[in-house]
């Protein structure tokens, strides 16, 4: 055994749960160190009462939000998981969705009705992003006439608890070291991956934001400016699983030496190299557009600071330049008390994703808000205003329309972020800047490195995808990858699982999708009105369906990907026929 590349193992920690699913250990190699099993001895819980539950006969894939008498606001989401009996927090970790109205198919699995985020219905345990906390959960006990659960009254009002992530890492120069390149959603999905798999080595992330992980989605949703209120963990949580959080820019990556190189001149040794550096906002080629001021990017809450401090007291002429995903909630961020007005090249917004008749509904809801937008239209410069030649004062479009603006934000897209490796003579990017890997998000030719999230070509094995390289810019994808990756860290024999991906988008209502129509769609079939802000669209290559969204019908898109996941979802023809896909019954 080579000590410099032993993977060291945390100790286990007997806990009682509720008749827990026991799943084989596997055999530790020879390059494995394991520590000694400490067993803790259960201890008498109290027990309290579900209110108008006298006997255990949920049928399987049955569940029930149900109240704990004795303990104010309690509540438990009792549940047949995989054909056990089990009571869990009812509310999701991620935004409180109520889990009662979630999917829960008959192996267990259960599926937050608004974001996917994926749970073991008898552990409580994390499955899909994009929760970090687990699920409470609880013993249940049957009795005289009624049903009990057995847990802190703390834990039942709370409904979750943190994941196994405390850790004083040991082995020093003998362990195996992880440097995670990247503070966003792949990053945190990777670093929590671990400690929650056992991993004991040294993590290092890096990251050049200057902030701790964020939840980036409201970035663009709520323009909020302070990274403490959307932080997903404090620098405590960090120090107690012994991960280093460096604020640095990383320049480049030494592959023979196994170092990462910053700015400051600093080199972190690595045994296994996760890349997690996300994408950068383009902006446009044309005049005015990168010396004029007030012509904002949006990806860092210094991004959003800036732009909100620019519209100040608001009734600001705001031009989002751009109709994708970020320029149109944008638009719906900053529509109240503003002149908002869109720019977009396609005929309507986003019309190569969703199809006409769906981005034709959505810009009528956000027209409702008071939102304009001119299509089909190409930006040929901005000028400067005439009370400050160094800030924006109008956009020109090609067709000679003059529009004014205080400010400008740019919604046209992003790239991989990978010019600190654009010089490395050893990495091969693709033509789109982006790193192609295997499964496992291993990149290909590389040994022990890792690439994930907005930088990561991989492998889709989805509806339509057959194993075509893809890359996907959806928060979900990446905390998922991250899991991947640490599961793969920790077990390299482990085969990976796929995952659906999943989108939401805030356009004055909760617009959800799934699946991934990158490799192209043939037929949209579209149940409901967009413009009513009540609908479900199928987007079909043949007879398969490869995505579907929909708003105002939850839990539609979580079924669809769990369906998709299965390889259950229905035909196109089927669709057509009126199907509600609410109404499918779910696989074994």
């Amino acid at each position: 055994m080579n000590p410099a590349r032993a993977l060291i193992l945390r100790p286990s920690v007997a806990r009682v749960f509720l008749r827990p699913k026991f799943e084989p250990v596997p055999k530790l190699q020879a390059n494995y160190l394991a520590r000694p099993i400490s067993i803790s001895a259960p201890r008498a819980m109290p027990q309290f009462r579900l209110k108008d539950v006298s006997s255990l006969s949920l049928q399987l894939g049955e569940k029930r939000e149900v109240e704990v008498e004795g303990v104010e606001g309690g509540k438990v989401l009792l549940l047949n998981a995989g054909g056990r009996i089990s009571a869990v927090g009812p509310k999701c970790t991620h935004y409180g969705a109520p889990l009662v109205n979630g999917v829960l198919m008959k192996s267990g699995r259960l599926t937050c009705p608004w974001h996917g985020a994926c749970f073991n219905g008898q552990t409580g345990d994390i499955e899909n992003a994009p929760a970090l906390d687990a699920l409470a959960a609880f013993k249940v006990v049957e009795k005289d006439g009624a049903v009990y659960i057995e847990g802190e009254e703390a834990t039942i009002k709370a409904g979750r608890r943190k994941p196994n992530f405390k850790c004083g890492t040991s082995g020093g120069a003998l362990a195996e070291k992880v440097v995670v390149v990247g503070g966003g959603s792949g990053a945190i999905g990777a670093i929590e991956g671990l400690r929650e798999k056992g991993f004991v080595g040294p993590i290092t992330m890096i990251s050049n934001e200057g902030y701790l992980p964020i939840d980036r989605t409201k970035l663009s949703k709520a323009l909020i400016t302070d990274p403490a209120k959307i932080q997903w963990r404090d620098d405590e949580w960090f120090k107690s699983g012994s991960v280093e959080i460096v604020h640095d820019e990383v320049v480049d990556v030494d592959l023979v030496s196994k170092a990462v190189i910053t700015k400051s001149k600093e080199r972190y040794i690595y045994s296994k190299l996760i890349l997690a550096t996300g994408g950068s906002p383009r902006n446009l080629p044309v005049q005015g557009f990168k010396v004029l001021e007030n012509i904002f990017l949006l990806r860092t809450v210094h991004d959003t600071k800036k732009i909100v401090d620019a519209i100040g007291e608001k009734g600001k002429k705001i031009v989002i330049v751009g109709s994708s995903f970020i320029g149109m909630e944008v638009a719906n961020a900053t529509a109240a008390e503003n002149d908002v007005t869109v720019i977009g090249q396609e005929s309507v917004p986003l019309e190569r994703v969703m199809g006409k008749e769906v981005g034709a509904g959505l810009q009528k809801l956000l027209e409702g808000k008071g939102v304009k937008f001119h299509m089909s239209a190409g930006v040929d410069k901005a000028e400067p205003s005439g009370s400050n030649p160094s800030k924006v004062g109008s956009v020109h479009l090609k067709d000679g329309t003059k529009l004014e603006a205080d400010l400008v934000i740019m919604g046209v897209g992003v790239a991989p972020s990978t010019g600190y490796l654009k010089e490395n003579k050893v990495v091969r990017l693709e033509d789109d800047g982006s790193l192609k890997t295997d499964e496992n998000f291993l990149v290909v030719g590389l040994k022990d490195v890792y690439a994930i999230g907005d930088i990561a070509s991989y492998p889709y094995h989805g509806p339509g995808g057959q194993g075509n390289y893809t890359r996907i810019e959806h928060w979900n994808v990446a905390q998922n990858q991250g899991r991947v990756v640490a599961h793969h860290i920790v077990n390299p024999s482990l085969k990976s699982d796929f995952f659906t991906p999943i989108f939401w988008s805030a356009l004055t209502g909760q617009l959800r999708y799934c699946g991934n129509s990158m490799h192209g769609w043939d037929e949209l079939v579209l149940q409901g009105d967009p413009g009513e802000g009540k609908f479900v669209a199928y987007y079909c290559k043949g007879e398969t369906v490869v995505a579907m969204t929909s708003m105002g019908v939850d839990p539609a898109m979580v079924k669809s990907a769990e369906l998709m996941k299965l390889g259950a979802m229905p035909s196109k023809t089927d669709l057509k026929g009126g199907l509600d896909i609410l109404t499918v019954p779910l696989p074994a």
